[in-house]
């Protein structure tokens, strides 16, 4: 099976874990396996990994790539659903947690999954095949204002206004059905002098349809709360996101959880009762090298944060 993967920051994510060979490990999602391997490597007959992914392809041949390893369990789920994987394995604490929030060259690269406005093949974009939501009811379907909403909060697109109505145009004619009638749509729609020069200019609706599709930012945050409540003592988790919003959202809830009491300022005790979970281990995130940076794009726009369990 083609599946093609370049696991991003390997190194950094391996040090970050600081990895405990009879531990237990969590990669939520686990695409290609190119980091699951490496942690796999690490540990001894008493660790254990556990992967998660709800995309199938990335899950077939990560079962292949890593048979020859006894000790790890692989699970279809959407990583937001990690409470029931876990209580479902009776796996009470982990000793480290590895989040990659992208999108893998894999699903990008395969035309018939629709994520790509470089390559075409019909509005798709669901990770999860089983899911019934398209990419092709998004466009064709939504309401002007929710397309409009998911535009400026998804892909902070500034012609979100000219695009959404492009689309309304052409939708009331006939349906829109690939990636490629959809590009030319937003193109078409903008000055050609911005066309040009962003070499790109799809990019942010594409990305935009993708969050809504897949839903990746909802129920993030609670998420990522309950993985820091569920990690051991010193254990550490990385993510690595790849665009603002995501990364707001985990700096936000690491800043959160790596202090006490959350009342505002002008409180004069504590009334919240919080206490801190975690150590940010990156003050700043991590980004790649340049070195990897000039062998895969995609690492571009990667940043890492860790944390650590008090």
């Amino acid at each position: 099976m083609e599946f093609y993967h370049e696991p991003i920051m390997v190194n950094e994510i391996l040090e970050g874990l600081k990895i405990n060979p009879s531990g237990v490990y969590l990669d939520c999602t686990i695409g290609g396996a190119g980091h699951s391997e490496q942690i796999l490597k690490k540990l001894n007959k008493n660790g254990l990994l556990i992967g998660i992914d709800k995309d199938d392809d990335a899950l077939n041949y990560s079962k292949e790539r890593l048979k020859e390893y006894n000790n790890k369990i692989l699970v279809k789920s959407d990583f937001k659903n990690v409470e029931n994987v876990l209580n479902e394995l009776n796996i009470a604490g982990v000793d480290g947690i590895l989040i990659d929030l992208g999108i893998s060259s894999h699903q990008i690269d395969d035309a018939s999954r629709g994520f790509s406005f470089l390559r075409d093949g019909k509005l798709d974009m669901r990770m999860d095949k089983d899911q019934k939501l398209t990419a092709y009811d998004v466009v064709n379907f939504y309401p002007e204002e929710k397309l409009l909403k998911i535009l400026w909060e998804y892909g902070e697109e500034n012609f979100a206004r000219k695009i959404v109505s492009a689309i309304l145009s052409k939708r009331k004619i006939h349906p829109i059905e690939t990636t490629f009638e959809l590009k030319k749509i937003i193109e078409d729609s903008l000055p050609k002098s911005y066309v040009y020069k962003s070499g790109g200019a799809s990019k942010k609706t594409f990305q935009a349809i993708r969050i809504e599709v897949n839903q990746e930012l909802y129920g993030l945050e609670d998420t990522l709360k309950f993985l820091i409540d569920k990690l051991n003592s010193e254990g550490r988790m990385c993510v690595l996101s790849f665009h603002s919003l995501e990364d707001r959202i985990v700096k936000n809830v690491f800043k959160q959880e790596g202090q006490d009491c959350l009342c505002p300022p002008n409180m004069p005790i504590c009334v919240c009762g919080h206490k801190k979970k975690i150590i940010n281990i990156t003050k700043k995130p991590i980004v790649a090298s340049l070195e990897e940076q000039e062998r895969n794009s995609r690492s571009t726009s990667a940043k890492l944060r860790i944390v650590e369990k008090i």
